[in-house]
């Protein structure tokens, strides 16, 4: 078996609510479905989700590199060889999202080959995973209300919120309303995306203690290197690194210098294989793990329960995958279904996704038909 078609599909799909936070805002999904095609007629698909203002990469550098480089790679190679292929493919720096996709499709042949679910052929440790929902920014009683219905709707009860933002009182005060509204029973967590400063973090804990607050993501900027490194040390919570480890090296790197003291696994940039080497790395070094959000569409999320759900230390806490629910709409032809707060794992071989067909001719940007 051999990959003989590497297709970079770009596509845009507007959000019925955008998200906003500390480092940027999403308004639409300008996304690219990576669609590799073997031999054998095994077609493995994936989402890659470009974010500029995280990691450097375009919509239009994912599909030139898809297209050139990365396809020279692929083309003629067995997706069973899924180390020589990533060898090949780590040659270039950067492009973590690009790289993730494409060892999420590999998977998917595989899986499909084998005529297993990938989530199995990982480790299949649970059947599914709990859902933590994540409020972007809006006025405090619009957050409140939106956990609120999350909550009676969907069961979910552990919500990551977006906070980094001036004055301080403004994140503040949303901690103690959601904490207030929701009852001690909620799972809150805070993700401030590098807004603040060390010292301007530090303030926030020592106003927020009590609150049963039980994870602080990316408080600052990492490159503000002692600042984050006492921020750690003051800590009563895990600081958990995110867009600062964005691969093995980077994880290993913050952890290991002091900069934090949990990690964000997302299969989206890190894909399976090199997710799976993180991911070992915190269970060998008792670090806590969140499964995150790139704020993927039903694709992504989809490979984020197959690897969440796959092993005991990446289910242990529930992980992001609602935010696709604010999305006007979707390429998957089978929606996810979140009930009493999780999600089922796919039992289907694979990755367990199937794109509609119409859906993809309808938002792709690139002028082409299948």
């Amino acid at each position: 078996m051999i990959i003989e078609r590497v297709e970079a599909i770009p596509y845009r799909i507007p959000m019925r609510k955008p998200l906003h936070f500390a480092s940027g805002a999403v308004h639409h999904m300008d996304n690219v479905l990576v669609r590799l095609t073997t031999d054998t007629g095994i077609v493995g698909v994936a989402d890659i989700p470009p974010r500029p203002y995280t990691y450097g990469e375009t919509q239009a550098g994912v599909v030139a590199l898809l297209e050139g480089l990365f396809s020279d790679a692929l083309m003629g190679a067995d997706p069973l060889d899924r180390g020589r292929i990533h060898a090949a493919l780590n040659r270039t720096v950067g492009n973590f999202a690009t790289r993730g996709g494409v060892d999420v499709a590999l998977w998917d042949i595989i899986g499909i080959s084998l005529d297993t679910p990938v989530h199995r052929l990982l480790g299949g440790f649970t059947d599914s995973v709990r859902v933590s929902h994540m409020l972007g920014f809006a006025p405090v009683d619009e957050m409140v209300e939106e956990a609120l219905r999350y909550r009676e709707v969907y069961g979910i009860t552990a919500f990551k919120i977006k906070v980094g933002r001036y004055p301080l009182s403004l994140d503040i005060d949303l901690c103690r309303a959601l904490r207030e509204a929701l009852g001690t029973e909620a799972e809150l967590y805070l993700d401030a995306n590098r807004g603040w400063t060390a010292a301007d973090a530090v303030r926030v804990l020592d106003a927020t203690d009590g609150l049963g607050l039980t994870f602080f993501e990316e408080p600052n900027d990492a490159k503000e290197v002692l600042g984050r490194r006492r921020l750690v040390q003051l800590s009563r919570i895990p600081i958990v690194a995110d867009e600062s480890a964005p691969s093995l090296g980077d994880a290993a790197r913050e952890v290991q210098t002091g900069g934090a003291t949990a990690l964000s696994i997302k299969t989206a940039r890190t894909g399976f294989t090199e997710s799976q080497k993180v991911l070992a790395y915190a269970e060998a070094l008792g670090l806590e793990v969140i499964m995150g959000n790139q704020i993927d569409t039903q694709i992504g999320s989809t490979a984020t329960v197959v690897f969440g759900a796959a092993f005991a230390h990446s289910s242990r806490n529930p992980a992001e995958l609602s935010n696709f629910l604010d999305m006007a709409d979707d390429l998957i032809a089978e929606p996810i279904e979140i009930s009493d707060g999780s999600v089922l794992a796919p039992r289907v071989p694979g990755v367990g996704v199937r794109i509609d067909p119409e859906k993809l001719a309808r938002y792709r940007v690139d002028g082409k038909k299948d």
